[in-house]
């Protein structure tokens, strides 16, 4: 189960999780351990510095689902799990994404929403009046041009 979505802009642990913790230091207090999945990440740092603090940086290989980000908080050990958005993922299925993961009572996996989205990337394929506005609207090459801003974190209380 996930806790949210974040989509980083790129694949970069050093770059990308400074703001990702900073935002949620805010929400959740101060967080100081995160683990990925070694396969989404092709370097893992062992720490990372973050606004005034050091966060330890793990990873799993079969452990942890390959899609998910787990970050604990000083605020009794609290932990969180974030699906995280493949950077290259287009768009429309990252906005998707990112709003299937905060859909209250969730109760899907990281790889199972992805998987989701990838096997249905318009979103269209189970409503036929979804379809006909959709492709009214110029289908593909209308949501070609819409671009939601990357490095995005969504069912963050505070974010």
């Amino acid at each position: 189960m996930v806790n949210g979505a974040w989509w980083p802009r790129t694949r970069d642990l050093t770059c990308e999780l400074p703001p990702l913790i900073a935002a949620l230091d805010r929400a959740w207090g101060r967080i100081y351990h995160v683990t990925v999945q070694v396969g989404m990440w092709p370097e893992i740092p062992k720490k990372v510095v973050t606004g005034d603090h050091v966060v330890r940086v793990g990873w799993f290989d079969a452990e942890q689902d390959p899609n998910d980000i787990c970050l604990i908080s000083l605020r009794g050990g609290e932990r969180w799990d974030l699906l995280v958005i493949p950077p290259e993922l287009d768009a429309q299925a990252a906005e998707r994404l990112l709003a299937n993961a905060t859909t209250p009572g969730i109760l899907q996996s990281a790889s199972a929403l992805l998987a989701a989205v990838k096997a249905d990337p318009t979103g269209h394929r189970s409503d036929p009046g979804q379809i006909s506005a959709w492709e009214s609207e110029g289908g593909p090459a209308h949501d070609a041009g819409r671009r939601a801003t990357p490095s995005m974190l969504m069912g963050v209380e505070g974010t």
